[in-house]
């Protein structure tokens, strides 16, 4: 059954359109990330189910009730800044137990919630600290647990991780994750980041120029890509013409080809394509597996146990991707190599 629904949302500012027509249904205890480019819309559409901003027209519901234009206090909805927003006068209690207070709760319930969402964060041992006190990762922290006291029926998180050092950020994806899982919490959260929508999220909604374009599981997303906006902006696909198709593959198509990085397969000249590499293709020249075609190493990246090619193959230049397995297997600029493609791992997509 929807928990959180929304029909035909539209916003503008003057004569400035953010996104129309946006309708969408998420279920209860679901996490949902809203993902694209800067200026996509995703974050005036979070602040509309906030009730920061007024959308123009369309409806928003919450377990049924119509909250399009109730006040934000009154939507029973828990968010977090990308900037913490922190009271820098009040200790870390005294932020977390602001919305209580404002709720009048009686001391010692305010005391007794505030110390249950500080255990939830792992921050009980900082309570009288203030933010200035604090790491980046501990203020973000704060947001969370402020935003959790409260009870909400609805967490929103608008780039919350985007100012953090990578260890940090990834440390508190996971934390936020594993709470989000233990209160059952309906969660959208708003990223331009493709490995944490990718790594976070039951569902993505892939957003465009005020549109969302795709809304799929992360698999789905990254393998069967809707369109070649969504391929470009996920997983580093090489996007190929209707004549590059033809020259590489002998496909004839109408659109675009989309080929993962990771799914094409190198062979170096003169040797056999590993034994072992075969027998898990299962495939035979011919059928699935295409016939080589001769490229030339332009240059690469080293990204960890990753490293990313660029390969010259007649007309193209292709991104592909290797397991990095140690220093005496990269290949050199100006290597000369075959390049192999899997048919059921490419895609035609959409313009």
């Amino acid at each position: 059954m929807h928990y959180l629904e929304v029909a035909n949302l539209a916003k503008s500012f003057a004569d400035t359109s953010v996104f129309k027509g946006i309708s969408f249904d998420i279920r209860k205890g679901e996490f949902i990330t809203l993902l694209g480019p800067s200026g996509c819309g995703k974050s005036t559409l979070l602040r509309s189910l906030a009730g920061l901003v007024t959308p123009d027209c369309g409806q928003i519901r919450v377990a049924g009730e119509d909250i399009t234009y109730l006040k934000p206090q009154l939507r029973g909805i828990g968010m977090v800044f990308q900037h913490y927003a922190l009271f820098p006068n009040l200790t870390v209690a005294g932020n977390v137990s602001f919305g209580l207070t404002m709720q009048r709760l009686n001391k010692a319930e305010i005391t007794r919630r505030v110390g249950d969402a500080l255990e939830l964060v792992g921050l009980n041992e900082r309570e009288h600290h203030y933010p200035a006190q604090l790491s980046g990762g501990q203020r973000q922290r704060v947001a969370l647990a402020r935003a959790l006291v409260v009870r909400p029926r609805i967490l929103l998180l608008d780039e919350p991780l985007s100012a953090l050092d990578a260890p940090i950020r990834k440390h508190l994806r996971e934390q936020i994750r594993t709470i989000q899982r233990e209160l059952d919490l309906t969660t959208v959260f708003v990223t331009h980041d493709q490995e944490e929508a990718l790594t976070l999220s039951d569902r993505v909604f892939v957003m465009n120029e005020g549109r969302i374009v795709q809304a799929d599981t992360a698999e789905a997303i990254y393998t069967r890509p809707a369109n070649d906006f969504v391929a470009g902006f996920i997983g580093n696909y090489n996007l190929l013409s209707a004549a590059q198709a033809h020259s590489l593959l002998g496909l004839q198509i109408r659109g675009r080809l989309a080929v993962r990085p990771e799914s094409i397969y190198i062979r170096e000249l003169d040797k056999e394509l590993g034994r072992e590499l075969k027998q898990e293709l299962g495939l035979n020249y011919g059928s699935t597996l295409s016939l080589p075609i001769l490229g030339k190493v332009m240059g690469y990246q080293l990204l960890g146990n990753v490293i990313r090619y660029q390969i010259q193959a007649l007309n193209c230049l292709l991104t592909v991707d290797q397991l990095n397995r140690g220093a005496q297997t990269i290949l050199s600029v100006g290597s000369h190599l075959e390049l192999l493609f899997d048919y059921k791992e490419v895609q035609e997509v959409a313009g």
